[in-house]
């Protein structure tokens, strides 16, 4: 990522929300639960469409859900289950942040992506 040098909370956003998209795709990172962590040796990693997470903050907590999708361009999640009631009564799926979730079960269809957490031993 682009080296941030200031430390005013504005630049700090700016630099978020201008960062390139393989910059953005770092955003996602999630921590692992204890189980995966000492499993793997890793603490954290990026979460994909597909995994199981268990959300540790907000109105939702303790709940898990399966990642339903991944928004790159905001990194945010849309987890199955985690919806907001709109003022017409319609259900409506809520973002969550990464670092708000932890992950619980791994979706390791892709062999690329097995290799890696593989590789962080």
């Amino acid at each position: 990522m682009a080296r941030i040098e200031s430390q005013q909370p504005r630049k700090q956003r700016k630099a978020r929300y201008n960062a390139p998209s393989h910059e953005k795709s770092r955003f996602l990172n999630a921590p692992l639960s204890s189980t995966l962590s000492e499993k793997y040796g890793r603490k954290t990693f990026r979460v994909v469409k597909g995994d199981t997470v268990k959300l540790t903050r907000g109105d939702f907590t303790g709940e898990e859900g399966i990642v339903d999708a991944v928004d790159t361009g905001r990194a945010k999640l849309v987890v199955h289950g985690v919806s907001a009631t709109k003022a017409d009564g319609t259900e409506v799926p809520r973002v969550v942040d990464p670092s708000k979730v932890e992950i619980t079960k791994l979706n390791l269809n892709d062999k690329r992506r097995e290799e890696k957490l593989e590789g962080g031993k």
